[in-house]
């Protein structure tokens, strides 16, 4: 990478250089780095080391996304421009099912870099296992073969063997663009790390290996016994490099390298760096004109005259025009105008998941299909001239390593949106790792911020615990130092605000949007065209005011439930109470909230949500509530995250509505 001496000392003592390492809240060797190295021929390149958490080959799909996107906005999608490399250990490349699932996605469209070279240190254990109780395959590198990719083996105890079979693989990614393996086979000297004594499992072996001289011993027998070099000239480099290191342990000063920035990273400079608790009070205004909205909606509904319509999308698109001719937007308008308003912007939209296209829940139909051809037609490509691209793709039946892909394709560029979407939002469970280590905590241990969205389909309808929760209680958890964005959106107009709030603010930060289900199509759920124009912004709160002067119940909620109680309400003519709906739970909108509860002190309050009481936002709030009382109305505490039969649902339902407007 070229990384100077003094900058690898400076993190062994505790430093880093921030610019370059892009943080300094994690160990020196999960740290990433970025530097641009001249080749024999005089090109440049540049090198970006990602950072990169324990979790092994987590890294492994970021790495891919990055590299897919700097095709696409540095090189015009040239992958020959580009190469993800991928260094395994051999415990981890047969054991981690991240390593399957990249290969997998390798060949796929929307997922394609042109080949990636792995490279394998096969030092024949695995921590402190052995292979042969780490594996089942003969080789750790069996995964290549779902895609039939060619294994070069290497004995690591000859350099110019290695750097033959590297040279070798790489002519064979460039020439037929898949990914190809070297597979060093080599030792560990010592344990897993510096203090570990690998002699207390495997004595055996380290036996052989404690007499076994080092590459740098048999590479200069070779080097002597050839003639290429004196034993006394290696003996003096040797004892010259050591010098060398001592000197810059010492702190004599070394130059870096230069490093030029690319396009995409200037973008990321351009953006505020750390966030306070005040860039949260209000959102930024993300309204479009009028007119802008009329021509957007037009591009949207209108198909070419021989794309042949498959009759229930023909239906679809009348009653879409139909909800427009009457000044009203639907969820499914109000998503692709907020992509199209990004892209008539110039900027580009991703997005990936399973069933994207379409949508899970079919209505999104940003994809058509010809009826009698089976060509595709993409709504959103032919809004203007100067438009962004909108990349859509329906990923494999992936959860992590899609995930990981798309974070990774993410923290490319500030400047273009990238959305995620699970089939059914707890299906996002497979993906926790990326999750964890990435979204959540990049900003606090590496500076690297993202503005990835993940929509996870959410909502109680009895259909059974698989299909209910996206398990929100887990993301609020990891709620901390303005690191994520988590949001229950309950208005069409409001998502639309939220995904152009993406883009709009001067900062980055991952959202995670529990997305609907019922309420795609909902009666209810529609929003009118001037709530989208430029006066508008994002509500952080929304608030149904009691019809009479005097307030005597508050009830809070978030997502769904607020249809429900709505028209308990209304059906009950109950005019002295008011319900809130939390649109973003995190940051926490206290000070909105705050507001109307000081203006209301005798109300009694309560906090109403759908999901029984371990799970779903009753935790978060009960720990950030800070006024009187508050109420928990919920379903009874639950291992499962919901029934499985509609009857139980449905009763549990009017309970719940019972006991909202009767404490």
């Amino acid at each position: 990478m070229g990384k100077t001496y003094e900058q690898i000392f400076n993190e062994f003592e505790g430093n880093s250089v921030p610019e370059l390492s892009f943080g300094s809240g994690d160990v020196k060797y999960h740290l990433g780095f970025a530097s641009q190295v001249n080749t024999r021929s005089g090109r440049h390149v540049h090198l970006k080391l990602a950072p990169n958490p324990s979790h092994l080959e987590a890294v492994d799909p970021v790495v891919e996304g990055l590299s897919r996107a700097k095709a696409d906005i540095l090189y015009r999608s040239d992958y020959d421009k580009i190469l993800p490399i991928l260094i395994h250990g051999d415990a981890a490349v047969a054991g981690q099912g991240i390593v399957y699932e990249v290969v997998q996605m390798s060949q796929l469209k929307g997922y394609y870099t042109g080949g990636t070279f792995h490279f394998v240190i096969n030092n024949q254990i695995g921590f402190t296992t052995d292979f042969d109780d780490a594996r089942s395959s003969n080789y750790c590198t069996a995964a290549a073969g779902i895609v039939q990719a060619p294994v070069f083996h290497v004995n690591g105890d000859d350099p110019e063997a290695v750097v033959y079979a590297v040279e070798l693989a790489l002519e064979y990614r460039q020439h037929f663009n898949c990914d190809v393996f070297v597979d060093m086979v080599c030792y560990r000297r010592h344990g897993h790390n510096e203090g570990d004594d690998p002699k207390f499992t495997q004595p055996e072996m380290y036996d052989i290996i404690s007499s076994h001289p080092n590459v740098r011993e048999l590479y200069i027998k070779t080097l002597t016994d050839r003639g290429d070099v004196d034993q006394t000239l290696a003996t003096e480099m040797e004892k010259s490099f050591w010098d060398i290191l001592q000197e810059r342990l010492d702190l004599i000063k070394q130059k870096a390298l230069p490093y030029i920035y690319q396009e995409p990273e200037l973008a990321w400079k351009s953006l505020k760096k750390y966030t306070t608790d005040e860039d949260f009070f209000a959102s930024p205004l993300t309204g479009i004109s009028l007119t802008i909205i009329q021509n957007l909606l037009k591009s949207i509904t209108t198909v070419p005259a021989e794309f042949h319509l498959l009759p229930k999308v023909n239906r679809l698109l009348k009653s879409w025009n139909e909800l427009i001719k009457n000044g009203q937007l639907d969820w499914a308008l109000a998503e692709l105008l907020a992509y199209a308003s990004i892209l008539n912007d110039g900027k580009n939209v991703r997005m990936s998941g399973q069933d994207v296209k379409r949508g899970t829940f079919s209505h999104r139909h940003a994809v058509l299909f010809d009826e009698k051809n089976n060509t595709e037609y993409n709504r959103l490509s032919r809004i203007s001239d100067t438009q962004g691209q909108f990349f859509i793709y329906n990923s494999l039946l992936s959860e992590f390593a899609v995930l990981g892909f798309e974070y990774g394709y993410s923290i490319a560029t500030p400047n273009h949106l990238v959305i995620w979407e699970a089939q059914f939002g707890d299906f996002a469970n497979g993906a926790q790792v990326i999750f964890d280590q990435f979204f959540s905590s990049a900003e606090s241990k590496w500076n690297r911020m993202s503005g990835i969205v993940m929509l996870l389909p959410h909502g109680y309808d009895g259909q059974g615990p698989e299909h209910s929760s996206a398990r929100m209680e887990r993301y609020l958890q990891a709620c901390a130092e303005n690191n994520i964005i988590v949001a229950n959106i309950t208005s069409p107009a409001n998502f639309f605000h939220i995904i152009r709030r993406q883009l709009t603010w001067d900062f980055r930060k991952p959202l995670i949007i529990m997305s609907p289900k019922s309420l795609l199509r909902h009666p209810k759920c529609i929003s009118t065209i001037d709530q989208f124009t430029e006066a508008n912004a994002f509500q952080e709160i929304m608030i149904d005011a009691a019809t009479d002067k005097k307030v005597n119940r508050i009830l809070f909620c978030s997502g769904q439930i607020y249809y429900d109680l709505l028209q308990r309400k209304e059906d009950k003519e109950i005019n002295d109470c008011t319900i809130i709906r939390l649109e973003q739970l995190y940051p926490f909108p206290e000070h909105q909230i705050e507001s109307y509860v000081l203006k209301n002190p005798k109300a009694k309050m309560a906090w109403v949500q759908e999901e029984p009481l371990n799970m779903g936002a009753a935790s978060y709030i009960k720990a950030r509530w800070k006024y009187e009382s508050l109420n928990f109305i919920t379903r009874p505490a639950s291992a499962s995250p919901a029934v499985g039969f509609k009857k139980i649902h449905d009763r549990q339902l009017i309970e719940l509505l019972d006991n909202a407007f009767g404490f």
